[in-house]
């Protein structure tokens, strides 16, 4: 077969392939450079940081919505990793009760909730129209009796909030306003997680949002391989260079990795990350996103359990020592 004939036939193949193949994985990375590297003790609120080695969560999305539904995502999803959830986080609308059934049925048996709240306007916040709403949550959160993360209002930076966000300094009143509702009305078991998104730290707007040291317990990022593929240690590292100057343990509040990248690609990125947390002590847990949001494109798309590969890469690191800290 002649030369040229053969590197037709190769290209050609190559393109058909591409119709349905995934896009290739990355290449591996080498060691990632430690960057927040203070392994404290911190001031970290009710919710301590362990001493050594991250604390594992996940936001594990129900089949079916409800709390029966809840319940069997979150045990189903240990069973499959054959260890207990350290945290398991959930979503909250700004006006939706605090501490369901099922969040009363994990506290129960020592996990800890992280409450994902969403806000209202900010400019409406401080003036004083939620306040009532504001100290019923708060009372809520007392009430259980048991440490909860609460992150406030995730990914403020985002540019689609900034209509209710308004500015950074409108952000931070509001952050202080509801802070010092919870104070009055003396919520003492909820630790304060501030988690902006990894982008917003590219962009350079994040910071702008930083409430400050004296009002923030636990730092955080929420951070995807998701329309672009890169290495974790690549899309954090303006976020830890930021957080390394901050006496704050760091939780990464939601990670994920799409399907768009492959079986492969996924494992290898996941292997990856479990490098990158151990380099970074100041890590001190971390929560998968394991959701395929209805609607989303494929590099929308980040459950790990339908994909064996991928899965058994989370689940080397969910077994690892480091992901299961004593005390």
């Amino acid at each position: 077969m002649p030369n040229w004939f053969r590197g037709a036939v190769v290209v050609l193949a190559a393109a058909l392939a591409g119709c349905t193949a995934p896009p290739p994985g990355p290449e591996p990375t080498a060691a990632p450079t430690g960057i927040a590297t203070d392994p404290g003790p911190y001031d970290s609120g009710p919710v301590a940081a362990p001493a050594t080695g991250a604390r594992l969560g996940a936001w594990v999305k129900p089949r079916v919505w409800g709390q029966n539904g809840r319940r069997a995502a979150v045990t189903g999803y240990e069973e499959s990793l054959d260890r207990s959830l350290d945290i398991v986080n959930t979503y909250r609308r700004f006006d939706e009760e605090f501490l369901t059934l099922t969040d009363r049925e994990f506290m129960a048996r020592g996990v800890t909730v992280m409450l994902s709240w969403a806000s209202g306007d900010t400019r409406s916040i401080v003036e004083g129209h939620h306040d009532d709403l504001i100290r019923a949550q708060a009372r809520r959160v007392r009430a259980a009796q048991r440490p909860v993360l609460l992150r406030y209002r995730w990914e403020m930076d985002r540019p689609n909030l900034r209509a209710t966000m308004w500015s950074g300094a409108d952000f931070v009143a509001a952050w202080r306003h509801t802070r010092r509702i919870f104070d009055e009305e003396r919520v003492t078991n909820a630790s304060w997680v501030w988690c902006p998104t990894a982008e917003g730290f590219v962009r350079g707007d994040a910071p702008d949002f930083y409430p400050g040291d004296d009002a923030v317990d636990w730092t955080c990022v929420d951070v995807y391989a998701g329309q672009r593929f890169r290495s974790l240690a690549e899309l954090m590292d303006p976020f830890l260079r930021w957080a390394a100057a901050r006496p704050k343990p760091i939780i990464v509040g939601e990670f994920g990795v799409a399907r768009e990248w492959g079986s492969a690609g996924r494992a290898a990125w996941l292997r990856d990350a479990a490098v990158l947390f151990k380099a970074n002590p100041q890590i001190k847990a971390v929560a998968y996103f394991e959701s395929d949001p209805d609607g989303n494109p494929p590099k929308g798309q980040f459950q790990l359990s339908d994909d064996p590969p991928a899965f058994a890469a989370f689940t080397e690191l969910a077994r690892d020592p480091y992901f299961n800290p004593a005390g």
